[in-house]
C-alpha cells in the first residue's frame, strides 16, 4: 500500500504477465512433495502421524488458548459478580456487553483485520519499520471508528427501548454503557497493539499480561462490586481499568525497544492510504461481525419473552459458559489457519488433509469433555453466577441443550481456521449469513415465540454449523502456480512464514514451497 502499489496479488492483464504461461504449465505438472506424508495404512501409522500432528498444533495453540481465555474472562467474571449484585444488574451487564460492546467489538476487530495481513507482509518481506507504520495507521482508523461508535453507547438507554427491551433493563443497561465508553478507546488501542505483536510472534508477552491483569480483575472485581457494595460502577471502573492497564502493559513493552526496528517512533505515515488500510479489511471484517452480532441478537430475542430479566440473565449464564469453551477452539482455529496455509505452501496436501482430521478430532473430544463435566455439575455451577432460585432452575434446565451446543461449537470454528488458512473468507462470510441469518435466526423466531417453547429454543440457536469438503490439493494448485493471482485464490500465511508482499510471494529460509516472483517460477 506504500507508493501506491497494493499489498495483495491481485489480476493483471496479459501484458503484464510475461510468465502467465510457464506458470499454467507448472500446474499441469503439480505433484505433491516429497515430503509431504506418505498414505496411511493401518491403526499404528494414524496413531503416529496424529501424535507428531498433535505436538505442532498445540505449539500454536496454546498461548493462543490461554489469552484469548483470560481476555474473554474479564467481562464474563464481571458478570459472574453483577449476578451476585441482583438479577436486573446481571441483565443490564449482559445487554451491555453482549449487545452494545458485542456489536463494537465485532467492528472494532473487523476494522482491525487488515493489520493481521499488512504487519505479517511486512515481517515476512523484511521491512519491519513499517510494522510501526501500520500499527499506527490503525490507530487512527480504529480511533475515528470510537468516535462514531461512541454516540451507540450515548444514547443506548434509548435505542435499546425502541428495539423492544424493557424499560428497568434498557435504563439499567443504557447507564452502564455510557460508564464504559473508556473500553471502547481502549479497544482502539487494543486490537494494532496485539496483531503487531502478534506478527513477531511475541504471543508470550501478551499471555503473562493477560494472566497478571486477570488476577487483578478478579480481585478488585470482588473488592469494588461486592465488598464495597459499588455494584455496577465498581464493575465499569474495574472493567474499564483492566483493558487500560493492558494497553498500558503493552505499549511499555514496545516503547522499550524490545521490538527493534518493528518500532522506531511515531510517524506522519500513519495518515497515508488509510482508505486502502479499511478497503483490505472488508471480507474478515464482515466474516467476524456476523458472527459477533449473532450471538448479540440472542441477547435481544430473550429480552423479548415472559420474564425478561430471568431469561436474559440465564441465557447469559449460557453464552458465559459457552464462550469459555469456545475459546478452545478458537485456539485451535488460529493453529489449523497457520497449519494449512503452511503445508499448502509447502505443497504437502496430504499434510495438510491429516492436520484438518487431528484438529477436528482434537477439538470434538475436548468438547464433549467439557460437555460432560458440565452436566455432571448441573447443580452446582448455576450458583457460581446467580444467587437467584429461578434463574438457577432454568439454567439446569438449558444445560443439556448447552452441553450439545459445546460439542458442535468446538467443531465449527475450527473449520473456519480451515477456510481461513485456504484463503476462504469471502466463502465463510457467506455461510455465516446462510447458517446464521437465513436459517438460524428465523427457525428460533417460530419455534420461540409461536409455539412458545421460549428461551431453550433460543439456547439451540446458539448452534450453528458450517463446513466444507476441502479438495487441498486443488487449493495447493491454485495457489502455487498463478501468476498473476486473484484474490480467491490468494492464501494468507499469517504468520506461517511465506507471506505476500506488493505483488510478490517469496519463499524465506525458515519455510518451503513455491516462489512466485516477476523474473520467473522457480522451486
Amino acid at each position: 500500500m506504500e507508493n501506491g502499489k497494493q499489498p495483495l496479488l491481485s489480476a493483471r492483464q496479459d501484458d503484464e504477465t510475461p510468465n502467465q504461461t510457464a506458470a499454467t504449465s507448472l500446474l499441469a505438472t503439480f505433484n505433491a512433495d516429497e515430503s509431504d506424508i506418505g498414505p496411511i495404512n493401518g491403526v499404528r501409522d494414524f496413531y503416529k502421524e496424529f501424535i507428531v500432528e498433535s505436538k505442532k498444533l498445540w505449539y500454536l495453540a496454546g498461548p493462543a488458548i490461554f489469552t484469548s481465555l483470560c481476555q474473554y474472562s474479564l467481562g464474563a467474571i464481571t458478570q459472574v459478580f453483577a449476578g451476585h449484585v441482583g438479577t436486573l444488574e446481571l441483565a443490564a451487564v449482559s445487554v451491555e456487553n453482549s449487545v452494545i460492546a458485542g456489536f463494537s467489538f465485532g467492528v472494532m476487530l473487523g476494522m482491525g483485520s487488515a493489520l493481521e495481513t499488512l504487519c505479517g507482509q511486512a515481517f515476512g518481506a523484511g521491512q519491519l519499520d513499517m510494522l510501526g507504520v501500520y500499527m499506527q495507521r490503525s490507530w487512527v482508523i480504529l480511533t475515528s471508528t470510537a468516535v462514531l461508535l461512541s454516540f451507540l453507547y450515548i444514547f443506548s438507554a434509548r435505542l435499546l427501548k425502541l428495539i423492544g427491551q424493557t424499560e428497568a433493563i434498557s435504563a439499567e443497561a443504557g447507564m452502564f454503557a455510557v460508564w464504559m465508553l473508556p473500553q471502547l478507546f481502549a479497544y482502539a488501542v487494543n486490537f494494532p497493539l496485539a496483531k503487531f505483536l502478534q506478527a513477531q510472534s511475541k504471543i508470550m508477552v501478551m499471555a503473562v499480561i493477560a494472566a497478571v491483569v486477570l488476577v487483578l480483575h478478579t480481585v478488585f472485581s470482588w473488592l469494588l462490586m461486592l465488598k464495597l457494595g459499588w455494584g455496577l460502577v465498581g464493575a465499569a471502573v474495574v472493567l474499564n481499568a483492566s483493558w487500560v492497564l493492558i494497553d498500558l502493559a503493552q505499549l511499555l513493552y514496545i516503547f522499550s525497544g524490545t521490538c527493534g526496528r518493528a518500532w522506531t517512533g511515531f510517524s506522519w505515515k500513519a495518515f497515508q492510504s488509510l482508505w486502502g488500510f479499511v478497503k483490505l479489511s472488508l471480507a474478515s471484517a464482515v466474516m467476524l461481525c456476523l458472527e459477533v452480532w449473532y450471538f448479540m441478537a440472542l441477547i435481544l430475542f430473550a429480552g423479548y419473552l415472559k420474564n425478561a430479566e430471568v431469561s436474559v440473565d440465564a441465557l447469559s449464564i449460557c453464552m458465559n459458559i459457552l464462550g469459555w469453551t469456545v475459546m478452545v477452539a478458537f485456539g485451535f482455529n488460529a493453529a489449523i489457519s497457520v497449519r494449512v496455509s503452511n503445508e499448502l505452501g509447502a505443497t504437502h496436501p496430504r499434510t495438510a488433509k491429516f492436520a484438518v482430521v487431528v484438529v477436528v478430532i482434537s477439538s470434538f473430544l475436548i468438547g464433549l469433555l467439557l460437555s460432560a463435566i458440565l452436566i455432571i455439575f448441573r447443580k452446582q455451577y448455576p450458583s457460581l453466577f446467580s444467587d437467584s432460585e429461578e434463574v438457577e432452575e432454568l439454567v439446569d434446565e438449558l444445560t443439556p441443550l448447552l452441553a450439545f451446543c459445546i460439542v458442535i461449537n468446538n467443531v465449527q470454528p475450527v473449520l473456519s481456521g480451515v477456510a481461513i488458512g485456504a484463503g476462504w473468507q469471502a466463502f465463510v462470510a457467506w455461510v455465516n449469513i446462510a447458517c446464521y441469518y437465513v436459517f438460524g435466526v428465523p427457525l428460533g423466531l417460530i419455534l420461540g415465540y409461536k409455539l412458545g417453547l421460549g428461551v431453550k429454543v433460543t439456547c439451540t440457536m446458539l448452534m450453528p454449523v458450517e463446513g466444507k469438503v476441502t479438495n487441498h490439493r486443488s487449493a495447493v494448485k491454485r495457489f502455487s502456480c498463478l501468476w498473476p493471482c486473484s484474490f480467491d485464490a490468494f492464501i494468507n500465511f499469517r504468520g506461517s512464514g511465506v507471506e505476500c508482499y506488493q505483488g510478490q510471494l517469496s519463499k524465506h529460509a525458515y519455510s518451503s514451497g513455491w516462489s512466485i516472483e516477476p523474473t520467473g517460477i522457480k522451486r
